[in-house]
């Protein structure tokens, strides 16, 4: 029998692919093994959000590399796959001559069930891609624009983890509150690829590439019709933007206790010109204003957030505002990252990197230290 190893790196969304992709091996006959020594294929399921994510990558075959050459061993074939495919094919057949077969994500649908891992939180993903135009993200390159999975196709899943025993569903997209809203039309890579009328004014806004919804949101539907599935004791759900969190899906998560009082809800800045250097289409006012609307309605919540340090232009004063936005709202857990420049994306095009990765490392540090390490979850929100 074949073997595979499945190396993943990233994000839940990646591993979620990769309990897709181990299906899809498992159905064509494949055995996983946790060793890829040993491996007759090996996927690396990539990330790109960092430069170090890709230096993994790097150091990853490197190391197979060696090993093959050391051993005299057979080369197993090489599939990539997942956020490095922002690259075409030519540049991965360059920097990556290891990888003999490229896979885009999108071809390793939901015709076979996913083999997962975790017997107690089953990861179902509801939309692939993103239609929004954050100006420091590769993730519109990489996993393309957004399309939902149809409400049928979600809940028969569901239905069918609920009849193995999970009671908890995680639902994965890279906007969750836009499913089932977005439209189509925009060639991301084609607009950043015009050198010579491409500026910030270039990028359209993340609310014109999504419809209004005019009755109840989908998502705000999908979460009843989960709940209505027996079994189901728990949903949560990641990722939220804050400039789309409806009312309508307050007022859901107030009056439905099966769904998770942890919010996940990235802020990115404190600073309201870096967040229109980043284009995220919200200010810090209407960030904090969504906080204290939803604890208004729901008391008991807590938050999570994303963070970035260091992009481009950011002054002291704007690293200041960011702590204050921090100590506000107390945040029960922050990811704070360094910016990281992603050729291909508009910060990388229209924005020096121009904060030292000195200054860089020390705002981390004092960020870090005060949303994840000073206890401030659950802290009332300072008028």
């Amino acid at each position: 029998m074949p073997s595979v190893f499945i190396k993943t790196f990233g994000c839940q969304a990646n591993k979620s692919d990769s309990e897709r992709i181990l299906g899809d091996y498992s159905s064509r006959g494949y055995q996983e093994t946790l060793e890829w020594k040993e491996a007759d294929e090996i996927v690396l399921n990539t990330c790109s959000v960092r430069q170090s994510a890709e230096d993994r990558v790097r150091g990853f075959l490197l190391n197979l590399t060696k090993y093959i050459n050391e051993t005299g061993k057979p080369k197993p074939k090489v599939i990539l796959t997942g956020c490095m495919l922002h690259f075409n094919e030519k540049e991965i057949r360059d920097l990556l001559p290891e990888v003999d077969e490229i896979l885009p994500i999108a071809e390793v649908g939901f015709n076979q069930k996913a083999i997962r891992k975790d017997k107690d939180n089953a990861w179902v993903p509801i939309s692939t891609g993103c239609n929004s135009f954050c100006t420091y993200c590769i993730v519109p390159f990489s996993r393309g624009r957004e399309r939902s999975r149809s409400m049928d196709d979600i809940l028969k899943e569901v239905e069918s983890l609920a009849k193995e025993g999970y009671k908890t569903i995680n639902l994965l997209g890279q906007n969750v509150n836009s499913y089932g809203l977005e439209k189509s039309g925009i060639n991301l890579r084609k607009l950043y690829m015009d050198k010579e009328n491409f500026s910030a004014s270039s990028i359209p806004s993340n609310e014109s590439q999504y419809q209004k919804p005019t009755t109840t949101p989908p998502f705000v539907l999908l979460l009843q019709k989960i709940s209505q599935i027996s079994g189901v004791e728990k949903i949560t759900f990641f990722t939220s933007n804050p400039w789309d969190f409806w009312d309508e899906l307050i007022e859901e998560i107030a009056a439905n206790p099966k769904i998770d009082r942890f919010i996940h809800l990235p802020v990115q800045s404190g600073s309201n010109r870096v967040l229109k250097l980043m284009n995220r289409g919200y200010t810090r006012e209407s960030y904090l204003s969504l906080v204290e609307r939803i604890r208004a309605k729901v008391p008991e919540a807590v938050f999570g957030t994303d963070i970035i340090v260091g992009f481009p232009g950011e002054t002291d004063a704007d690293f200041q505002d960011t702590l204050d936005l921090v100590r506000k709202v107390g945040f029960k857990v922050a990811f704070v990252a360094r910016y990281s420049p992603r050729p291909g994306t508009a910060s990388f095009k229209l924005y020096p990197d121009d904060v030292p990765a000195k200054v860089k490392k020390e705002r981390w540090e004092i960020l870090d230290q005060i949303a994840n390490k000073d206890n401030l979850a659950n802290r009332p929100l300072i008028p």
